[in-house]
């Protein structure tokens, strides 16, 4: 392992200036300084291997050439990422870096694949970095590592020291909405998928549905410009910045899906929304409300429930505990309703075995988990894509950290897309889901240039 400190940079957006526009760029992004939820940022990029799986077939490129693969992906993943090797005082250095689609969930024998139409996006897209820049808000410091697993990255060390030193250059980061945002479910088309939920809820099929729409916009200019803009308007501590040949992903997520620390594992679903009031008065009103709400608290227990028996499959017996139970969290644009579930990773069992075992998560399907989600492709127009899916790491340390990708823009060419949605249970009213629906797009609807006037009829 090699380590150098650079200069440390409150902005690390900075960092990411030189390199944005590189295919296979990466930010994974905490939302310091407008979130001091978050502790770590990290950029990469210039994998030294790509790993992106569609529609059955993983295409994994390389110096040595192209290669590809056919059947289930992770096993591939798993072979790449070797063996563990250790980074101490350090989150990551050097490993596996990207995205799981919730459309992975085909792949993984979780969901038929029923022919539904979605954004021509990949399932799964990773590329595998050597060195990473690592920016530590908490102490204030930054370092550039390598895992010593490329040979090329001792010639350009020098080059990568000086490149994130500084001082940095502004990149063409201007962007503009050409088409107003539109969704796959205005509220006719919502109303009656929320009927049809509440029939199977009622008929037993299921406890809880998750029920989202697809929105799409069209934008001109620079991908990061738009992140940057999204960070500033939605700061969130588990946010993403990837770009991909086949597109980008901008992330401002709130939600933590699978952390790993050794043998530790920490889950943090959210379920429970309100805005954020105009005033202190009415902001503390809207967020006592939430903590008071008894559907919201068994809207997250459902869910807690679900990741306590996801979890249970591969780790230790008895290990599993709750240590946070509907904690009131606040973002820049809402308030949610948040528990941490906890567990102790089995001998024997992986990062990998610990993402299958709980992909998709719980928050954004329902319970039980497989039959909401068959309930959800009959439901919702068209598939999620990467909405719902996770974006994050897997060290060569063996660790891993993963958001649920919501809140979250995937741009391909001059089209943006983007999802949300919220749980359907028994006592809900439409009406108030939907409204919900829009309380949580509101700042990607701010950022397109869109109002809420024409999504409702």
């Amino acid at each position: 392992m090699r380590v150098c400190r650079l200069p440390y940079r409150e902005q690390s957006a900075e960092l990411v200036s030189g390199i944005a526009n590189e295919p296979w760029s990466v930010f994974l992004d905490c939302g310091h300084p407008r979130t001091r939820q978050g502790r770590w940022d990290i950029v990469a990029a210039r994998p030294f291997l790509t790993l992106t799986a569609w529609a059955g077939t993983t295409r994994v490129e390389s110096t040595q050439g192209v290669e590809f693969h056919a059947g289930d992906p992770l096993p591939l993943l798993r072979s790449f990422i070797g063996q563990t090797e250790e980074s101490p005082g350090f989150p990551f250095a050097g490993g596996a870096i990207g995205y799981f689609s919730y459309d992975l969930s085909l792949r993984l024998g979780v969901l038929a694949d029923s022919g539904k139409q979605g954004p021509e996006w990949p399932e799964m897209a990773i590329g595998l970095y050597d060195w990473a820049v690592l920016v530590d808000h908490e102490r204030a410091e930054t370092y550039l590592v390598s895992a010593g697993r490329d040979p090329a990255t001792d010639a350009i060390w020098d080059d990568l020291v000086k490149l994130f030193s500084g001082p940095f250059q502004g990149s063409e980061d201007h962007w503009q909405t050409s088409v107003q945002a539109t969704s796959d479910l205005p509220w006719p088309r919502y109303q009656a998928a929320f009927q049809r939920a509440m029939r199977w809820i009622a008929d037993g099929d299921c406890y809880q549905v998750n029920l989202t729409q697809l929105f799409t916009a069209e934008v001109k200019g620079s991908s990061w410009g738009l992140y940057q803009s999204l960070r500033r308007l939605n700061p969130a501590p588990f946010g993403a910045f990837f770009n991909h040949p086949m597109g980008d992903v901008l992330s401002s997520s709130p939600e933590r899906f699978i952390e790993l620390r050794g043998d530790q594992v920490t889950t943090s679903p959210i379920k429970g929304t309100r805005p954020r009031g105009a005033d202190q008065e009415s902001d503390q009103q809207l967020a006592s409300d939430l903590a008071n709400s008894a559907k919201d608290r068994a809207e997250n227990l459902m869910i807690v429930d679900l990741l306590r028996n996801d979890l249970g499959k591969v780790c230790q017996t008895g290990s599993v505990a709750v240590p946070a139970l509907f904690e009131v969290k606040s973002f820049a644009n809402v308030h949610h309703l948040v528990s941490t579930v906890t567990g102790k990773l089995a001998p024997g069992r992986d990062a990998i075995d610990l993402l299958r075992a709980t992909f998709p998560g719980g928050s954004i399907t329902g319970a039980p988990k497989r039959r909401a989600m068959e309930i959800i492709d009959e439901l919702e127009p068209h598939r999620r894509g990467l909405y719902c899916g996770a974006i994050g790491y897997i060290g060569f340390n063996g660790d891993m950290d993963s958001n649920i990708a919501i809140r979250t823009l995937v741009r391909q060419g001059d089209t943006v897309y983007f999802g949300v949605g919220g749980g359907i249970v028994a006592d809900s009213v439409a009406e108030q889901e939907y409204q919900e629906c829009l309380d949580k797009a509101a700042p990607m609807l701010r950022l397109l240039g869109s109002g809420r006037d024409g999504l409702v009829g």
